[in-house]
C-alpha cells in the first residue's frame, strides 16, 4: 500500500511539473506576442514621424526594417513554441491518465478494506449476538 501511495505522489508531482512546463510555455508566447504588438506600434510611431510607409523606399527609416525584423523573429519563435505548447499539452493529458489510473487502484483498494473491514466487524457483532441469544 505504502508503494502505491509513493507512487502516487510521484505522479502527482509529474503532473504538476508538466502543468508548470505548460504555463511557462504559454507565459513565452504570450511574452513574444505582446513584444511583437509593441513594435508594431513603434513601427507604425516611426512611419508617421517620418511620412513613408512603402518599406521599399530609400528613405525608408532603419529602426522601423530593425523593428520589424525584431517583430517577426518574435513571430516566428512564437510559433514555433506553439508545437511545443502542443506536446506540453499531450504530457500533461498523459500525466494526469496515469494519475488517475493510480487513484482509482487506490481507491478501490481502501472500498475493498472498507468492505472487509465491515465484513469482521458484522462477524464479530454475529457472534456477540449468537452467544447471547445461546445464554437465553
Amino acid at each position: 500500500m505504502k508503494s502505491r501511495e509513493s507512487l502516487i505522489r510521484l505522479k502527482q508531482f509529474q503532473v504538476d511539473e508538466r502543468r508548470r512546463q505548460l504555463a511557462q510555455i504559454e507565459s513565452m508566447v504570450d511574452e513574444f506576442k505582446r513584444m511583437a504588438r509593441e513594435l508594431d506600434d513603434q513601427i507604425l510611431a516611426e512611419q508617421e514621424r517620418v511620412g513613408i510607409t512603402d518599406v521599399g523606399h530609400f528613405a525608408y527609416p532603419t529602426f522601423a526594417k530593425a523593428a520589424a525584423q525584431r517583430r517577426d523573429n518574435l513571430l516566428n519563435s512564437a510559433e514555433e513554441l506553439n508545437g511545443q505548447l502542443e506536446a506540453a499539452r499531450e504530457d500533461l493529458r498523459e500525466a494526469l491518465e496515469e494519475l488517475k489510473k493510480f487513484e482509482l487502484l487506490e481507491e478501490r483498494d481502501q472500498i475493498r478494506e472498507r468492505q472487509e473491514r465491515d465484513a469482521a466487524e458484522q462477524d464479530a457483532l454475529d457472534e456477540v449476538a449468537a452467544r447471547r441469544k445461546s445464554r437465553i
